[in-house]
């Protein structure tokens, strides 16, 4: 298989690697909003349970309440704690996925950069095949109308 060849497959397999880590950076992305949407979704419910609470507790201050109450609110801080937490681990696996999606771009433009300077390479040797050639001939038809004006001189003389 030629070197052309070769590199060809080698971006249509970089290409595809880097479309897979898009789409992996895109799912952790979604996955990352979703932990966030529920994280605000937990957060908006404690301060409305809060509120209802403060408004509610001046009427009904009994003390098996208000312990329920705050059982019920550690309860929800601790959920909302460890979906903080989910999110922050989703942040990081989107870092991570940006950092493969970033590698695997560079190695396409790797690839096409060898391509190009490949490329580039085989066209200034044609060029200098075709400007040898070209000089060749030049110099054989020279050699040739040299000669024939000589032997045109010599039966002139």
């Amino acid at each position: 298989m030629s070197l052309m060849k070769t590199l060809d497959l080698a971006i249509e397999v970089a290409e595809r690697r880097r479309d897979q880590a898009n789409q992996a950076m895109g799912q952790a992305q979604q996955r990352r909003i979703a932990a966030q949407q529920q994280l605000d979704q937990l957060q908006s419910y404690a301060r409305e349970t809060e509120q209802r609470w403060e408004s509610q507790s001046q009427v009904f201050a009994v003390p098996e309440l208000m312990h329920h109450h705050y059982q019920f609110m550690a309860r929800l801080d601790q959920a909302i704690g460890m979906q903080q937490h989910a999110v922050a681990d989703q942040e990081r696996w989107v870092e991570q996925a940006r950092q493969v999606l970033l590698a695997a771009e560079l190695r396409v433009a790797t690839l096409r950069q060898a391509v190009r300077h490949k490329q580039a390479a085989i066209d200034l040797a044609q060029n200098r095949r075709e400007q040898r050639q070209m000089d060749e001939m030049a110099a054989i038809r020279h050699a040739m109308t040299a000669r024939q004006a000589a032997q045109e001189m010599d039966h002139e003389h």
